[in-house]
């Protein structure tokens, strides 16, 4: 299941949210994913800046205020997606939005990272028995524990990706090592949350046999907002989705190497060498190393088998580049 995170990149246009859907589903991707922001229910006013991104807004709860959209707004984005054919899922912020979205009606839950702790928002969203998608980029083991107990508690599905909150995220902390300790610390679906803003770490996480892949994506790389440096494009979605598929084709056909062998055969007749004269020889020569050479095509007296020709003699003469065979010799 391939995860296109739209987050804020919409920056708070309704019409460019529509926009991201409709690129999304072209894309191929399997499901959209937003936030869902209510400022007064997550924030209070002093909340400070990650990273000052912003000239309009004059505090980040100014930016939480116009990232929100209405309930009625919410339910026209997820028609959108149905209609689109793909998924509809969202990160809620506070309890409030987690009651929005239940009432718009959703696909999946995802957890963000900074989340994990917010317990009665958690257990609300865990009675409702809609899969969940838990995100651990800021946690230790032992929190995402605690989390996941919580929801096999309700015994819903849930799958854990393994995250790192840095935007981008550098090769070294994409952290795919962690994605098959998950799988057998949880037994549930497992995944990879990428924030590096490239397709790779989403191809190696596919050849793994990940079950989820999530990925931030913007529009354009020139698109405003804290997320872009951290997304692909929605171009590169695409390319990165065909990858997936490619390798997903590629696990799922394992090769019986001798099976393969015997289709290969009228191809190794042409790519492969047989023993030849390499001068012309009379009748009645005893052949030595120096007579002989490899040359293609495969279809006379192999090269492995030189040893059993050197010392035999020829019945008959035999011009250079002919391809030997049992009937030239005595």
């Amino acid at each position: 299941m391939v995860i296109a995170e739209v987050g804020q990149a919409h920056d708070g246009s309704f019409g460019l949210a529509h926009a991201f859907i409709d690129a999304i589903a072209k894309a191929g991707a399997d499901a959209v994913k937003f936030q869902t922001h209510i400022a007064h229910a997550e924030s209070t006013p002093g909340e400070p800046w990650r990273v000052k991104f912003s000239l309009q807004d004059a505090s980040r709860y100014d930016y939480w205020k116009r990232m929100q959209f209405t309930e009625d707004q919410w339910f026209a984005l997820r028609q959108h997606a149905s209609a689109c054919g793909i998924k509809f899922g969202s990160s809620p912020f506070s309890l409030q939005a987690a009651h929005l979205l239940k009432r718009v009606g959703i696909d999946f839950w995802k957890v963000a990272s900074g989340e994990i702790g917010n317990r009665p928002m958690l257990e609300f969203m865990a009675e409702t028995g809609t899969p969940t998608i838990i995100s651990t980029g800021m946690s230790p083991v032992v929190e995402v524990d605690d989390v996941v107990r919580l929801f096999q508690a309700y015994r819903m599905p849930i799958t854990v990706l393994q995250c790192t909150s840095a935007y981008p995220c550098p090769p070294e902390k994409i952290g795919l090592n962690v994605i098959p300790l998950f799988r057998e610390r949880y037994g549930c679906a497992v995944g990879l949350s990428d924030h590096s803003g490239s397709i790779y770490p989403g191809l190696a996480a596919s050849a793994m046999g990940i079950d989820v892949l999530e990925v931030h994506v913007t529009l354009s790389r020139e698109m405003p907002g804290p997320d872009v440096p951290a997304s692909i494009t929605t171009a590169e979605l695409m390319q990165l989705i065909q990858g997936i598929r490619i390798i997903e084709t590629i696990v799922d056909h394992p090769v019986d190497k001798d099976a393969i062998y015997e289709q290969m055969v009228p191809l190794r007749r042409l790519f492969t060498k047989s023993v030849v004269a390499s001068v012309d020889l009379p009748a009645g020569t005893r052949l030595a190393q120096e007579h002989l050479a490899f040359k293609k095509p495969g279809t006379g007296i192999p090269p492995e088998k030189v040893s059993e020709v050197i010392g035999r003699t020829l019945r008959k003469p035999v011009a250079a580049d002919t391809l030997l065979s049992e009937g030239d010799f005595q």
